[in-house]
């Protein structure tokens, strides 16, 4: 059976997962790919290094050269995160005709374009799908699956850290740094959680996705973010008692004013879908013009759910190789549309407000609203006493409208504070 070979750019999590699957399913693979795909060479920065698992040594490594220079080597699979050197290191893979899988969003969201360029000079295949949401195939969904659509809206939780986190919250009532604390010690989040809780690590996938689903480059500086620091048990639940659950969601559409592309807490109706994805999975929501609404719902990390995603790819650039068909799935980024500023995005709000408790005040935040075209669809009172709490939701408005009533309602005397403002993402189930 023909040996097609492999060279393994970084052993950790990710890539001793890769390394597990491709030896533990060998014989199932070689069947369904008709070929045997034979791990050839590992890219490590101590060989001797004790990491958990038996590995020949002769397939460890310290030089890329040995990878780069080695024709038995087909395909190189590039799990070592970051920019730099993986930028350099793919792009000397893909020079020397080599396919290459990658599980890098940092890579991709930086450097794609250029990626995709130097794949389709070389004529050589370049595959991400463990780039976004881990095991879940949505790239290949996107891409080939729902290919005869056109894709209105893509919208998901593709962060597991943060929505364990929001998960907690809501179902124990802890507070941010305290659910924030557990799951360091879980592991679920690092020692420096900020690229995950501050929305950036979600906005990266995001930029992916849309760039896909609406034929457009979509860039990183292009996503507008919000983490969810802000989030308190409080906002968690009032939306509760207004039917809804907070995610952090990952949410581009595409209109004809142009793209729009953000990250951000959100209110989710109880009903959606989405709502009922808790812990570390991740879920995304596609909808099309033919297929309708479609969720697609699995681990978004982990090394054996990542390694799945990584493997098959492998066995798709196999294939490739096999049949001679290469570079035939490049960048599919063949239109140039806007983004949309967030200042032009419509979408309604929720709103909670301290205040002196004291008659006009209500009169007061209305006509603030009114003057700035805001209608407001609900006002509860959550607290009584010398300092009130009310929690607004607002109909649809621009998001320049809302910004410009909210700094009315903060020069207001009775307004002691606008405590937080989170969008509400409705659904209607069609």
């Amino acid at each position: 059976m023909e040996v097609i070979g492999i060279g393994l750019l970084g052993f950790g999590t990710v890539g001793r997962g890769v390394f597990r699957v491709l030896n533990r399913n060998r014989e199932l693979i070689a069947n369904r790919l008709g070929a045997t795909l034979e791990v050839r060479r590992i890219l490590v920065r101590d060989p001797a290094k004790d990491r958990g698992i038996i590995v020949p040594p002769e397939l460890l490594t310290s030089d890329p050269r040995a990878i780069f220079a080695d024709p038995g080597i087909q395909i190189v699979v590039e799990v070592m995160g970051g920019v730099d050197p993986a930028r350099c290191y793919v792009l000397e893979a893909l020079s020397r005709g080599k396919s290459v899988v990658t599980a890098n969003k940092d890579l991709l969201a930086a450097h794609g374009q250029e990626l995709f360029a130097a794949a389709a000079r070389s004529g050589t295949d370049l595959f991400f799908e463990a780039s976004v949401a881990g095991g879940i195939p949505i790239i290949k969904i996107l891409k080939e699956a729902l290919a005869g659509n056109r894709i209105i809206e893509v919208m998901g939780i593709v962060n597991g850290t943060t929505n364990y986190i929001l998960t907690k919250m809501s179902e124990e009532g802890a507070p941010f740094h305290t659910v924030l604390q557990e799951a360091q010690a879980k592991g679920y989040a690092e020692a420096d959680p900020s690229s995950d809780i501050e929305g950036r690590d979600a906005a990266r996938k995001i930029a992916i996705l849309a760039s896909i689903a609406f034929n457009s480059r979509v860039k990183l500086e292009d996503v507008y973010v919000e983490g969810i620091s802000r989030v308190t048990p409080e906002d968690i639940r009032y939306a509760r008692e207004l039917g809804y659950v907070v995610k952090l969601l990952g949410i581009a559409r595409d209109t004809t004013e142009g793209i729009e592309v953000r990250v951000h807490p959100a209110l989710v109706p109880a009903a959606h879908p989405l709502a009922a994805v808790r812990d570390v999975f991740n879920a995304v929501f596609v909808r099309g013009d033919a297929v309708g609404d479609t969720m697609f719902y699995g681990r978004g990390a982990g090394e054996l759910p990542t390694a799945s995603a990584v493997v098959a790819d492998l066995i798709t650039a196999a294939r490739n190789i096999r049949y001679q068909i290469r570079g035939a799935t490049g960048c599919t980024c063949f239109e140039t549309k806007p983004v949309k500023p967030v200042t032009a995005v419509e979408s309604s709000y929720y709103l909670r407000l301290q205040v002196t408790d004291k008659p006009g005040v209500l009169a007061n935040i209305a006509a603030a609203f009114g003057n700035n075209t805001v209608s407001i669809a609900a006002v509860v009172q959550k607290t009584t006493g010398e300092i009130a709490e009310l929690v607004l939701v607002t109909h649809r408005v621009r998001e320049a409208n809302l910004q410009a009533a909210v700094q009315e309602l903060r020069q207001l005397p009775t307004v002691a504070a606008v405590a937080n403002i989170i969008r509400v993402e409705e659904w209607h189930g069609q």
